[in-house]
């Protein structure tokens, strides 16, 4: 088992707001709070991100997909430097009332993650404001703002988060919105996959020091994403579509395939050693991620070619 403990840094004045905050609210305000964290979970960004690629523009979705990738692995990158304790871990006075992974031990660090920056935060940063940037839209413009705002609250009120965590987790989002874009946009359309490769490179660092899943799980979703870019570009060129049917088996269809695929790269290997935390099975758990997004992004869009036959 490869034990991961993590340390315990705060401001004072941090723990006595969440003591606050946590009090005023009750446990059914924080529970009814913890709700908001959606908007910056992989699921739902996975499925606005499936849901523009898909089918309203490719374009528009792989800006806004190479950001939100970004962002997913920058963040462990950067949690396991610091090793921040979650605040529950610490403070008894402080509740958890949405745990990282719900299915594995509140206190297990490996699997919980680490706490500096919010996740949530940077992820929600990344794609709402990608969102927003593409389109220039004044209302986007405040959904990009808003959002990010009641995510980050969020997070420090269910007790997974210190306020640091949060608005740090803001500034790297926005950091990638900012910087990420403007290295494409100096590179010619026909060289993206240097920079892709680049980018992958620099991410595997962590393999040198990373010791939590969401790393492993991150960086084989981007991995995937960046061969599927190019391998579609060259390979599938589908069409998008605005018909209400084909959206939503497209849709259907992506996260069939999502999950499907992500059950049976998992069946080779014993549950004990695919959450042991040891370094091979964060390995595996990265190659496992890389094809299940290969699988949705890359190969998924060869079976719109049916939509063809079903207009005749």
């Amino acid at each position: 088992m490869n034990l991961v403990v993590g340390k315990s840094f705060y401001f004072d004045f941090e723990v006595a707001f969440m003591q606050w905050l946590q009090s005023a609210l009750g446990e059914k305000g924080a529970m009814a709070v913890s709700h908001l964290s959606a908007f910056g979970e992989e699921m739902l960004l996975i499925g606005i991100l499936g849901f523009i690629f898909w089918c309203y523009d490719k374009r528009y979705g792989t800006f806004i997909g190479i950001n939100v990738m970004v962002g997913l692995v920058l963040n462990p990158l950067i949690k396991n430097v610091f090793w921040r304790r979650r605040p529950y871990f610490d403070h008894e006075t402080i509740k958890c009332f949405r745990p990282v992974e719900k299915n594995a031990d509140m206190y297990d660090i490996a699997a919980q993650g680490f706490s500096f920056p919010s996740g949530h935060s940077t992820n929600s940063v990344t794609a709402y404001s990608s969102i927003a940037v593409y389109k220039k839209n004044k209302v986007l413009n405040v959904v990009a703002f808003v959002i990010p705002l009641l995510v980050g609250f969020s997070r420090v009120a269910v007790g997974v988060h210190y306020p640091t965590d949060v608005v740090c987790g803001w500034i790297s989002g926005l950091l990638i919105v900012l910087l990420i874009p403007l290295i494409f946009s100096k590179v010619d359309e026909k060289k993206h996959w240097v920079v892709y490769a680049a980018i992958f490179a620099i991410s595997c660092v962590g393999l040198f020091y990373c010791k939590t899943s969401d790393y492993f799980t991150s960086l084989g979703l981007m991995g995937g994403f960046f061969v599927s870019l190019e391998f579609e570009k060259r390979f599938v060129k589908f069409e998008n579509t605005r018909n209400p049917l084909f959206c939503i088996t497209r849709i259907i269809g992506g996260f069939a395939i999502y999950f499907a695929v992500n059950t049976l790269l998992k069946l080779p290997f014993s549950k004990e050693f695919l959450d042991s935390g040891v370094f091979l099975a964060g390995v595996v758990r990265s190659i496992r991620y890389f094809f299940v997004s290969f699988a949705a992004i890359g190969l998924y869009p060869y079976v719109f070619r049916v939509e063809k036959i079903l207009r005749r």
